[in-house]
């Protein structure tokens, strides 16, 4: 729209507006409101921008800053707290560690002249049906433990589960018997492992159980049960121990076999025994009698005296072994 002659024209309120100039005091507030209008128009639009800025959310910080515009064109500024997230975890589920191994003693101490002899009691399903068939008389050689008395042997004595079901009297003489400390020789005396003198073999699953079973039917001859654990044949590796680690045995083999298993001759059985003891040595016999073992007690006798002329101290296991640590 163009002013008329005399006029200019200015913007307010969006509108145009036209005035003399001739007339100055009119002028000159036209003047001071089209100022005015400029910079409120200015200000509404700043207010625009700052409300479309104050809808970012600044996430590097973990700041939100908001206002609103209300009667005002300066943003009021309000600032959300903090608010930090530990970072997720998928939880999990630890095994616990395996239990250790259990020792492994072959001998005691070389350096005094303590030797232990120990005595191992088997008695297998094959043998159970040779007793029920009247094959053999009796798998319990009441004269080894006879012998043992008389000639005042402290001994240490590996009985099997079976064994002492088989013979519950026997058991308890030797539990009663202060010469002598018990210990488990397993409970079926299957074999540990393979190859092992024809014994049946015990699957790896079944090993602990069978420990366990032998030491708690241990426990109700003898009040005073040593932790010592005995191999059937003495044959075992490092599965079979990992098998029987959770029950906590020590398990005490030997360095001297005397050769009265299946033996057929006693001087064989002494000189074996005397000439290859040790200090420290532990020396294998049986109690079983019958034919797996026939010979013991008449060889007993000479191989006491023996290791006795040649200064060795005869012991049981927990005192050849008292002094020890695994890592010996």
């Amino acid at each position: 729209m163009a002013a008329p002659p005399g006029c200019r024209a200015v913007w307010l309120n969006g509108r145009a507006g036209a005035r003399r100039s001739g007339v100055e005091r009119a002028a000159g507030g036209v003047g001071l409101v089209a100022r005015r209008s400029r910079r409120a128009g200015r200000r509404r639009r700043r207010g625009a921008v700052a409300v479309l800025a104050g809808a970012v959310i600044i996430a590097g910080a973990g700041v939100v800053v908001a206002w609103s515009a209300g009667t005002s064109s300066r943003p009021t500024h309000r600032v959300a707290p903090l608010v930090t997230t530990a970072p997720f975890t998928v939880p999990t589920t630890v095994a616990p560690p395996p239990p250790p191994v259990p020792p492994v003693y072959f001998n005691g101490p070389r350096d005094r002249p303590l030797v232990a002899l120990t005595f191992d009691s088997n008695l297998t399903d094959a043998m159970i049906q040779e007793l029920n068939s009247g094959k053999v008389a009796s798998f319990a050689n009441v004269s080894v433990i006879d012998e043992l008395d008389q000639l005042q042997v402290p001994a240490t004595i590996f009985l099997a589960g079976k064994w002492m079901e088989r013979y519950p009297e026997l058991t308890r003489r030797l539990a009663a018997d202060p010469l002598f400390e018990l210990a488990s020789h397993s409970y079926a005396h299957a074999a540990f492992h393979q190859p092992c003198y024809g014994l049946g073999t015990l699957p790896a699953a079944g090993m602990a159980a069978d420990v366990v079973r032998s030491e708690a039917l241990l426990r109700q001859f003898t009040a005073r049960p040593t932790p010592y654990f005995r191999f059937p044949g003495g044959c075992f590796d490092d599965a079979a121990l990992r098998a029987i680690a959770p029950t906590g045995v020590t398990v005490v083999q030997y360095d001297l076999p005397s050769g009265d298993a299946f033996g057929t001759s006693v001087p064989a059985i002494v000189r074996n025994v005397i000439n290859n003891a040790r200090p420290g040595s532990i020396i294998v016999m049986h109690i079983t009698g019958g034919n797996t073992a026939p010979l013991t007690a008449y060889a007993l006798p000479q191989v006491v005296a023996g290791l006795r002329q040649k200064g060795f101290v005869l012991a049981r296991l927990s005192d050849l072994l008292a002094p020890l640590t695994p890592s010996n």
